[in-house]
This record gives structure tokens, C-alpha cells and sequence, in this order.
């Protein structure tokens, strides 16, 4: 009789995913029977789940481990975009209570939401296969369609998780399209065999079927991190979703979605990097200008973090047109730092809205500078983050970005980085012209700081200054967490 042999199946590379999965089924069990004044345990919990997953990710540092028929590779490189999801989902973990439950919307389903939203990043991250890759795309997508619209009783909440769905599923059809002719041209999906087939058959690189399928999955990726021209309905989502998760969109899925295309790009593609760089020129050129020029002319904060989003999904694609390691460890060191100075920016907007009221216009923050001058100088420090200036983490990510331009030859790129940066700084010092130099319009006596917030702030604004002050080691492990 014949046996049947069953292959070994390594599941280190994803552990962690692993891990965040039982925790978030085992957390929707748990919410049926924990009473709502006292869904917060249940936030503590998904804590203890991202902490138990980011210690497995961390001792996978320098042990690349492939699975699943090569389909999965936990590299340096997933291993670092894991530990920006894994902060992401904490510190967004961490203001999401006080914010839900000052707006009577604090349903336990937000935890396990968060947690399978992490899980559809790291598979993004981890991915070496285009179907691996586009399942941890879904299972994000849909996690952050619910998300948007969390808040069920109010409207711009509705209309943001219905803008969203629309917008990902159109972005999807692109995706899945340009993989399928992909396939279709190379007769693979596995990435690293997309580019063995590239540079043994270099007939391929003008085949009509395989050009169109590389586009359409450029677009589809340009969608996925909020790239112009394909940022529309974007900064209508960020505006409407509830406000933790704004500051969770901007952060840990933008990181997945530029892994996934570095991933795609560099390895499937490197035989033809002449033609994806000029491309990824103009995309950031057109993502910084147009980002910047529209945040300048915001009143509502969210709103013009949201385009401020978009422009430094601009500043990252620099460092990808670039092409090179600089550029490369650039973008890791950026998305980092961008999590810390944007999701710090975010729990101050939280604290200063109330009940039904999320005061987002920049006119709300008048003397705010005089009544809370600890939050309001915290605030500054995210916000000199965001322009670019130093000894903060943006300043330093953005000279590396830009460096790796100079470095490549895209000198002309890099000048319109740096200016678009020091327009930028426009915005960002009216809001603290109106906390520092405008007369208080409301005393801010609503306000109230929990520890939870207290502590996501606290390890924002380290996450900030320390990096910008002493970047040696974290740019250390950028560089050996690049794909070269």
C-alpha cells in the first residue's frame, strides 16, 4: 500500500500572525460575555497579544526563515515593517479607549478588529508570493472597511467606511488584474521566480500582457498608500472615520502598503528599473506638490493631516525612485518615525474634542498653548516632526530619503522634495500660531487625561526626539533590513 507523505510545514515565519489571530478570536468570544462599562479589559488583553507577538518577531532578527513553499519569508525586512504594525496597533489600541468611550461607541469588536487588520499587514510584509500577498491585502481591507465606520450614529463615520469600501474595492480590481496577467506573462506568482523569468527571458520585458499587469499593480499599490493621482475619497475617509482610527490608517497600513510594493518592485521587477523609476518619479513629484499645495488651505486638522499624509507618501516615494540601499533604509527609518510623530499628533486631537464635538477646526486650538503647555508642547514636537525640522525623527528621515535620491542621481527629485518640505511648514506652524499666539477661546476644562493616552503620548514623543537626536543604532537596522 502506498503512504502518502505529508510535507513539514514551518509556521515560525508567521507566528506572530499566528499568535494575533488566536488572540483576536479568542477576544470575540470573550466580548459576549464581558459587560460593556467594561469592554477596556479587553484592550489590555490585545495589548498583552501585540507584546507576546513583538517578542517573537525580535528574536527573528538576523534568522530568515522561509514557509509554505517559499510563499512566506520572515527576512529583516518583514521583521522591521512588523514591529511599525505591531506599534501602530498599540498606540492606536491605547487612544481608543478614552475616545469610544467618551462617544458611547465603546464596542468590544474594535479590539479583534485591530488585531486581524495587523494580522492582513504583516502577511502584506511577509508575502513573497503575489496571492500571499494580496490575502493579506483582504483580510486588511476588510478589517479597515469596519473600522472606518465604527461609529455607527454618526453619519461622516458612515459615509467614511462606505467611501472606503468603494475606494478599496476599485484599488483591488486593479491589484488582481495586473497579478493576473503578471502570471499570465511569466507563468509564476512567486516573486523572486517573476525575476528569474524576467532576467532569463528578456523577450517578456515587451510583452504587452506582462507591461500592462506591472502597470495595473503599480496603480493598484498607488491606491493602497494614498499616491496622487490615486489619493481621491482619501482625505474624505480620514475626515470621517473615527479619529484613532485616522491615525491607525495613516500609519500601519500605508507602511504595509509600500512593503508590499518595495517587495514586489525591487525583487520581481529589477531588470527593468529604468522604467518603474521614472514612473515612481513622477508619482513623487505629483503625491508631494499636490498634498502639500491642498493642506495648505485646510481649516480642519484631520483633513489636513490626512493630505499631509498623502505628501509624506511623496517624501517615502523619493527614497523608493531612488532605487538604492540609502533610499531603501530611508523609507523603513521614515514609516517608523512617521508612525510615532503622527499617531502622537492624533491623541492630542482626541483629548482636545468632546462628546459629539471633535473641535477639529485650527481655530479650536486658540491658547491652548497657555491652558495645557505640557500636551500643547508635545504637540509641537509631532508637529516640528511632521515639517521636517530638527533634532526630530522627520528631519532625519527625510535628509536620508533625500540623500538616497542625490546618491542615485535624481538631484532635480530631491530639490523638490526639500522645497515641498519647507512649504509644508506652513500648516503646520499655524496651529501652533493659534496654541501659542491667539487669545483662549474655551478653557479647555473637559479635557481629560487618561493614563492610557498619558503613556501613547509619552512614548511618541520619545519615539520622536530620540531617533532625531541619536539615529545611529535605528538607522543601523534600517540598513540591514533592506532587500539588497
Amino acid at each position: 500500500m502506498e503512504t502518502i507523505a505529508i510535507p513539514a510545514i514551518n509556521f515560525a515565519p508567521i507566528m506572530p500572525e499566528v499568535i494575533l489571530s488566536i488572540f483576536g478570536m479568542a477576544l470575540l468570544l470573550l466580548n459576549v460575555f464581558v459587560p460593556s462599562e467594561q469592554k477596556s479589559y479587553l484592550g489590555y488583553l490585545s495589548i498583552g497579544g501585540i507584546l507576546i507577538a513583538g517578542i517573537w518577531v525580535l528574536n527573528g532578527w538576523n534568522a530568515p526563515q522561509a514557509g509554505f513553499s517559499g510563499s512566506v519569508l520572515q527576512d529583516n525586512f518583514a521583521i522591521f515593517f512588523k514591529g511599525i504594525f505591531l506599534l501602530s496597533a498599540g498606540l492606536t489600541i491605547l487612544i481608543s479607549d478614552h475616545y469610544f468611550k467618551r462617544e458611547d461607541c465603546n464596542l468590544g469588536e474594535l479590539y479583534p478588529l485591530l488585531l486581524f487588520a495587523t494580522v492582513g499587514m504583516m502577511f502584506m510584509a511577509t508575502g513573497t508570493d503575489l496571492m500571499t500577498i494580496f490575502l493579506g491585502l483582504e483580510v486588511l481591507s476588510v478589517s479597515l472597511y469596519v473600522l472606518a465606520g465604527f461609529n455607527r450614529a454618526n453619519l461622516k463615520s458612515n459615509e467614511a467606511g462606505l467611501k472606503y469600501f468603494l475606494l478599496g474595492a476599485f484599488s483591488t480590481g486593479f491589484l488582481l488584474y495586473g497579478m493576473a496577467l503578471t502570471y499570465g506573462a511569466t507563468g509564476t506568482t512567486q516573486v523572486a521566480k517573476i525575476g528569474e523569468f524576467i532576467s532569463q527571458n528578456g523577450a517578456v520585458a515587451q510583452n504587452p500582457m506582462f507591461l500592462i499587469g506591472m502597470l495595473l499593480m503599480a496603480v493598484g499599490f498607488s491606491f493602497k498608500i494614498a499616491a496622487a493621482p490615486f489619493h481621491m475619497w482619501t482625505p474624505d475617509v480620514y475626515e470621517g472615520a473615527p479619529t484613532p482610527m485616522t491615525a491607525f490608517m495613516s500609519a500601519g497600513p500605508k507602511a504595509a502598503g509600500f512593503a508590499a510594493f518595495m517587495r514586489v518592485i525591487i525583487i520581481a521587477f529589477p531588470a527593468l528599473k529604468s522604467d518603474w523609476s521614472s514612473l515612481l518619479w513622477v508619482l513623487a513629484v505629483l503625491t508631494m506638490t499636490i498634498g502639500n499645495l491642498i493642506a495648505l488651505n485646510q481649516d480642519n486638522i484631520k483633513r489636513m493631516l490626512a493630505y499631509s499624509s498623502i505628501a509624506h507618501a511623496g517624501y517615502a516615494l523619493v527614497g523608493f525612485t531612488a532605487g538604492n540601499a540609502e533610499g531603501t533604509a530611508g523609507i523603513l527609518f521614515y514609516m517608523l518615525s512617521y508612525a510615532f510623530m503622527n499617531i502622537g499628533a492624533f491623541a492630542i486631537i482626541i483629548l482636545v474634542g468632546k462628546k459629539g464635538e471633535e473641535n477639529n477646526n485650527v481655530s479650536d486650538y486658540a491658547g491652548f498653548g497657555f491652558k495645557h503647555p505640557v500636551l500643547a508642547l508635545a504637540m509641537t514636537i509631532f508637529l516640528f516632526s511632521l515639517a521636517g525640522m530638527p533634532p526630530t525623527a522627520g528631519f532625519i528621515g527625510k535628509f536620508y530619503l533625500f540623500s538616497g535620491a542625490i546618491k542615485a542621481g535624481y538631484i532635480w527629485l530631491a530639490i523638490i522634495g526639500v522645497l515641498n518640505s519647507a512649504a509644508s511648514v506652513y500648516y503646520y506652524l499655524r496651529v501652533m500660531v493659534y496654541m501659542y499666539m491667539k487669545d483662549p477661546v474655551e478653557e479647555f476644562d473637559w479635557m481629560k487625561l487618561s493614563p492610557a493616552v498619558a503613556l501613547c503620548i509619552l512614548i511618541a514623543v520619545v519615539g520622536v526626539l530620540v531617533p532625531g537626536v541619536l539615529p545611529a543604532y535605528l538607522l543601523e537596522l534600517a540598513q540591514k533590513a533592506v532587500l539588497f
